[in-house]
């Protein structure tokens, strides 16, 4: 009724002819350390093998290739019941600590409220329901505590989510996903998450390829943006330069059709931050400065710099974006937008602040002394760097 083990042997599993090494080693009195030394394998491996596998003769462990292989095999064999589906007394604990019902101090049983899943980011998930809620690493961590003599009552995490997950070693009820934390019913594959990306980014559009001036802040032009969010999906843009650290605010107002018209899959980004709105706001406030302050614009990799090929021929500034999860890459920008939210704190609404109120914030700040700066302000430095070059320009005409 068995089968051999459905993937072929690599070199992560001991091969005959190592397990032919082994014995020879350890009949000439080699220590296991030694052993795996000519092996080139760990200490660890060996001794399990030697565990493991070993030949049972007089009461005594006498270690022999053949008998050895013998045993390997027969353990790689499948199909193979899972410990949760032979052990009715470790499923039924691991399901108490996973689904069990929430008891009141008085005893008696609470249901909880009926909470569904909303939003478009969750997924496909089961609705919640009130239980004990373990996570399967709590229970394998505690079943050593609560049964310290009881071998059997043994369990890694892995196991009980492949038991819940995985179809054939299905012991648990595949309900009980609604218990985890995440709500998940199909567990997501590693790979998928490696392989999801921006569509719009491409190799040489990586930070990695910035030029080094801008690394340095020896020429002025290069700069770094974000969003900074509020209530209700509100936003507003910041720009900050990083040489002089000359900060520049984009109103990104929301749409009329917002909280009123149905959100149309595809559509328009009623919040007033898609990659259409802040594209525009870009050029419109990027174009304003002179050409020598337009060199490369850093930025994270969000979806609202999906335009960024467009803005490149509107503006002709380059964009570069992060590395995923690595804020620490626009540090300049990442400061700056701790210093805003003085002004714009979490939690609030940012789509009630004007166009003038945000001018005036940026005023504010960029007239603020520096110590970077030498105690000088954004707006000082900045004018001080467009004075020189105003004077280096007419020297070269002369």
């Amino acid at each position: 009724m068995f089968g051999q083990s459905a993937k072929p042997l690599s070199g992560r599993y001991l091969s005959f002819a190592e397990r032919e090494e082994i014995a020879l080693l350890r009949a000439q009195g080699y220590s296991m350390r030694e052993v795996a030394r000519r092996l080139g394998r760990a200490a660890s491996t060996i001794s399990r093998e030697l565990r493991r596998n070993a030949a049972t003769r007089s009461g005594g462990l006498e270690y022999r290739a053949t008998t050895a292989q013998w045993h390997a095999e027969r353990a790689a064999r499948r199909p193979k019941q899972g410990k949760l589906a032979i052990n009715m007394a470790l499923r039924a604990y691991v399901e108490e600590r996973l689904a069990g019902s929430v008891v009141a101090p008085s005893g008696a049983l609470v249901p909880g409220p009926a909470v569904s899943w909303k939003g478009r980011r969750h997924g496909r998930r089961k609705d919640r329901r009130w239980a004990n809620a373990w996570s399967p690493e709590q229970i394998a961590r505690r079943l050593p505590v609560d049964f310290p003599d009881d071998d059997t009552m043994r369990i890694s995490h892995e196991a009980i989510y492949q038991a819940l997950f995985v179809q054939g070693r299905g012991a648990l009820r595949r309900e009980l996903t609604a218990c985890l934390r995440t709500g998940r019913p199909l567990r997501t594959p590693r790979a998928r998450t490696r392989r999801r990306g921006k569509a719009f980014i491409s190799p040489e559009l990586m930070i990695s390829q910035r030029p080094a001036e801008a690394a340095d802040r020896a020429v002025p032009g290069h700069w770094e943006g974000d969003l900074i969010l509020g209530l209700g999906s509100s936003a507003i843009g910041t720009l900050v330069e990083r040489t002089t650290r000359f900060t520049l605010l984009l109103h990104l107002p929301r749409m009329p059709d917002y909280g009123h018209a149905a959100r149309v899959k595809n559509g328009p980004a009623l919040a007033g931050h898609g990659a259409d709105a802040v594209r525009n706001a870009i050029t419109r406030t990027i174009i304003t400065l002179p050409e020598q302050l337009r060199r490369s614009l850093t930025w994270d990799q969000g979806a609202e710099m999906a335009q960024h090929a467009r803005m490149k021929i509107d503006t002709g500034v380059q964009v570069y974006f992060c590395d995923p999860h690595s804020p620490w890459q626009r540090g300049t920008n990442e400061n700056t937008n701790g210093l805003l939210r003085q002004y714009f704190p979490k939690g609030t609404d940012l789509s009630t602040n004007s166009a003038e109120e945000i001018a005036a914030v940026a005023a504010a700040l960029n007239s603020r002394p520096r110590k970077t700066l030498d105690w000088n302000t954004p707006a000082e430095s900045l004018d001080h760097l467009l004075v020189s070059a105003g004077k280096d320009g007419v020297a070269a005409t002369d």
